[in-house]
């Protein structure tokens, strides 16, 4: 079967790109290609004319991109020259979807000339700008021009792996039409690996999209392939109605490449059933057009298909010579698939003039084509969507159980904390889990893969809700149990309004560090259960040390501490503030805990050459060799008291150690007894809006 991925690529784009000819002046409705490409590039070169043209002018980029999508098969080196001015024109404006755009013309561009490589490159550059983007049709579109690509390597699994997660896109946006082309990617897959009982059903598939869609060029495409697949299966009259449908239609709209294409089919089947004559005359017809356009992928099988036809003729030099011609277009522009076809033209020609040299030269390297086209991760790959008929049911099956094995995890949490409303945020962090892990569902391919993560999963949780329980019991209870017993004597009249007054300062205390306590908690939590995401973004150190000042004076101004930022506002920081923001505090709140009355606590930064290194440093107790060991240890909670014995729960550090690594940075202490100590960590600098193109 010949993989045709870009052809229905190409025509969806085509159709978006007929629109910009209401541009010009009046267009009759069937335009012959060249006509299309010359509208374009006159209103692009009316635009300049203008008076106040810019060159960041976006909709003159627009117009650009079409006019490159238009020379794809038409004019390569065009091609490339526009590329080459789209993303010198989007990044003088800072216009990202035209960024994109440029990256997917240079794929398109290097696709065609067989250069995988560097097709992949671009599509990959393009991909990764549109992370963040709204634009999800662009990345669909991507992922289908990166998933062909494989697809010519003949890398199934990649290419199957990349269209299932473009329908995913596409059913999210309610796309029918890229569901059409995504789907009969896939059938041709199928149909590569002689699998045409499973690419007839999805071709059925793609059809019922169509009669939605209502456009009879969507459809005329997919009886193209239908018409090839039933040739393959010696289903002639099938293939012939198909095809003809597919021609009318072609002629009709003037589709040149599609058209050559369904001729090249018709040769086909003609050629399947030894009508050779019939085939020759049909492959020709093909010829000529192809002699119009520029399209070397689509010359492979007319190519080979001519030399089959001379084959059975007789007619062994120019089949010969037609063989050599689609074997070598084949070979350079990397076609696996192509080169396997026409080398065993090659071979069955030269077995029966005797020339076993040559036959045995082509044979092996059919033999080793083949089997790398057939290799079994991609078969693995491609049996593994024959469960797609059944995938909707499996997936309730799956998230049904893993809600089960959730629902006796929530009612466990729920009895052990009826008595502590304080802590309901802990159950947000379990139903953020919860929905986390039903997102990880919607991706599982395999039941067994989905099976063995949850339990992992739900290990995981049980084990980090074990060390949240003992935190509390032991940190919290204490202090609100104190509150609760002092309001119960208060209430019942065992002690005055003037003796519970006196009670105020220590109390307030309580619930400022209990307060702390469960911010910390919940930051903790919610990183352990794999609820917690970095989203790095340019902020000011300086800003966010004051901030931080700020918020404890209270704290420092009842022991009479000096709390002194020495950072300016010109160190900008790549990292999550909210996440940095946690550490400041947690390292402030510390030094403020360890540090006699009349202390002093300084932070300064220092700038290396790719980070900035925070320092804060305070006069206080200080600690000793052992405990500075201790202290950031990956299973370590060292719970100590201030020097007003205020409590903590140990897990302040740890959470900063956490914070500081998932901004890829460092933490680390220097102390001494009795002569204060002094913490550091690392964050990366400021990065710039755009990466610089290579």
């Amino acid at each position: 079967m010949k993989l045709n991925f870009p052809k229905k690529n190409w025509n969806f784009i085509k159709r978006i790109a007929f629109s910009l000819c209401l541009y010009a002046t009046v267009i009759p409705n069937v335009l012959a290609q060249q006509n299309k490409i010359d509208s374009l590039t006159k209103i692009v070169h009316n635009t300049k004319l203008k008076e106040n043209f810019s060159e960041k002018d976006t909709a003159n980029i627009k117009i650009l991109i079409d006019l490159g999508h238009l020379y794809r098969f038409t004019n390569s080196d065009s091609l490339f020259s526009v590329a080459k001015k789209v993303l010198r024109l989007s990044k003088a404006s800072k216009y990202n979807h035209g960024h994109i755009e440029a990256y997917s013309l240079f794929g398109d561009y290097y696709s065609d000339k067989g250069k995988s490589a560097k097709a992949i490159d671009n599509y990959e550059k393009a991909l990764t700008l549109t992370e963040g983007q709204s634009n999800k049709k662009q990345k669909m579109n991507l992922m289908n021009s990166l998933s062909s690509e494989y697809g010519y390597l003949g890398d199934y699994s990649k290419a199957l792996s990349g269209y299932l997660e473009g329908i995913d896109l596409a059913t999210e946006i309610d796309d029918k039409s890229s569901l059409s082309i995504l789907n009969e990617n896939i059938a041709n897959l199928y149909s590569s690996q002689k699998d045409y009982k499973q690419a007839l059903e999805f071709y059925e598939k793609v059809i019922e999209i169509n009669e939605l869609i209502s456009d009879e060029i969507y459809s005329a495409e997919t009886f193209s392939n239908i018409a090839l697949t039933y040739s393959e299966t010696k289903k002639f009259d099938y293939a012939m109605f198909n095809v003809n449908k597919s021609i009318s239609t072609f002629e009709k709209h003037q589709i040149l490449d599609w058209l050559a294409f369904a001729y090249e089919v018709k040769g086909r089947i003609y050629l399947d059933q030894e009508k050779y004559k019939w085939a020759l005359y049909w492959y020709e017809q093909s010829s000529l057009i192809h002699d119009k356009i520029d399209d070397e992928r689509g010359k492979i099988g007319m190519l080979n298909g001519i030399s089959q036809t001379y084959y059975g003729l007789e007619k062994d030099s120019l089949a010969m010579s037609y063989a050599e011609k689609g074997y070598n277009v084949a070979k350079n522009i990397n076609s696996l698939e192509g080169q396997k076809d026409c080398s065993n033209t090659l071979y069955k020609i030269c077995k029966r003039n005797d020339d076993f040299t040559n036959a045995l030269f082509y044979h092996e390297l059919n033999k080793k084509l083949s089997d790398s086209l057939a290799r079994d991760d991609n078969k693995k790959s491609l049996s593994l969507l024959k469960t797609k008929l059944d995938y909707e049911k499996q997936k309730e099956r799956l998230i049904e159980e893993n809600d089960k094995a959730l629902a006796k995890q929530r009612i466990i949490i729920y009895s052990s904390l009826t008595m502590l409303l304080i802590l309901a945020g802990i159950i947000f962090i379990v139903v953020r889990s919860q929905k986390i892990q039903k997102r990880l569902n919607r991706k599982l391919n395999h039941k067994t893969v989905l099976i063995q993560k949850r339990e992992i999963e739900l290990s995981d949780i049980n084990k980090t809700k074990n060390k949240l329980f003992s935190i509390i019991g032991h940190d919290l209870r204490g202090p609100i149990g104190a509150l609760q017993e002092l309001l119960r004597l208060f209430s019942n009249g065992d002690i005055k309004k003037n003796e519970l007054d006196s009670f105020i300062p220590k109390l307030k205390a309580d619930v400022d560090n209990v307060f702390f306590t469960l911010n910390n908690l919940l930051s903790w939590g919610q990183s352990q259960m794999n609820g917690s995401s970095t989203k790095p973004k340019n902020f000011a150190i300086k800003n966010l040390v004051d901030t931080n000042i700020k918020l404890l004076s209270e704290m420092a101004a009842n022991k009479s501490i000096k709390i002194i930022n020495h950072i300016e506002d010109t160190p900008i920081a790549w990292a999550d503030q909210n996440q940095i923001d946690i550490v400041i505090r947690n390292l402030i709140s510390n030094a403020l805990k360890f540090t006699t009355e009349n202390g002093l606590i300084t932070i300064s930064v220092a700038e290396n050459s790719d980070s900035w290194k925070i320092k804060i440093k305070d006069t206080g107790v200080g600690m000793t060799q052992d405990v500075q060991d201790k202290i950031f240890g990956n299973h370590t909670n060292i719970t100590t008291y201030g020097t007003n014995n205020e409590k903590g729960t140990g897990l302040g550090l740890s959470l900063c150690k956490e914070m500081v690594e998932k901004n890829n940075g460092k933490i680390w202490v220097n102390s001494k007894v009795n002569k204060g100590s002094s913490f550091y960590f690392t964050i990366p600098k400021e990065k710039t809006s755009y990466q610089k193109a290579s």
